[in-house]
């Protein structure tokens, strides 16, 4: 009786596959629409709960509300499958560097960093006393040379996700077997 039983291989996707600069800031573009909403229903249920009148009433608490929601909303939904809803349907997910899930601990860090897309810029026009169209200029700046992060990176990561310990992959990519492209792509 010969012992050696004929052996199956199994391939499994590649978990290193990197989405394009466009995936992902179609991802964010998406993610700011759902976000509306969300923080819409928090803002309305903060406001009658707390029976707000006047938008400068509560404004701040209000502000650590919607804050506390965000931060919610992304923790979860990140130690949690690695994906928000704008990341599932355009088929990312983030992992730590090893590939493995991210913990509640990790995607709490990721989202911290994912600040400084927008904070460095805020706090430079505020620092600088911007007024007008330079309120809005410099963040934007912020925004783009954050961006251009990935450059930075031979895996094309952004700076947070380095900083993290975590990276985006496609998983459309991933899934893909090697040499055939879909027509749609």
């Amino acid at each position: 009786m010969n012992s050696s039983a004929p052996s199956i291989e199994i391939t499994l996707p590649s978990v290193s596959a990197t989405p394009s600069l466009k995936r992902r800031f179609g991802s964010m573009m998406y993610e700011a629409m759902l976000l509306f909403g969300i923080l819409f229903i928090a803002g309305l249920l903060f406001s009658t709960l707390l029976q707000q009148r006047n938008a400068l009433y509560l404004r701040h608490g209000q502000q650590i509300w919607l804050f506390v929601v965000l931060t919610a909303y992304f923790v979860w939904c990140w130690s949690h499958g690695g994906q928000t809803l704008a990341m599932k349907t355009w088929r990312l997910q983030l992992v730590n560097k090893d590939g493995s899930a991210l913990n509640a601990k990790d995607a709490f860090m990721r989202y911290l960093l994912a600040w400084l897309w927008f904070l460095p810029g805020l706090a430079l026009a505020w620092a600088f006393g911007a007024h007008t169209w330079m309120l809005a200029i410099i963040p934007i700046l912020n925004f783009v040379v954050w961006s251009l992060t990935i450059y930075l990176d031979p895996k094309r990561q952004f700076l947070h996700d380095r900083l993290a310990g975590t990276k985006l992959i496609d998983m459309q990519k991933s899934m893909k077997p090697p040499g055939k492209r879909r027509w749609y792509h």
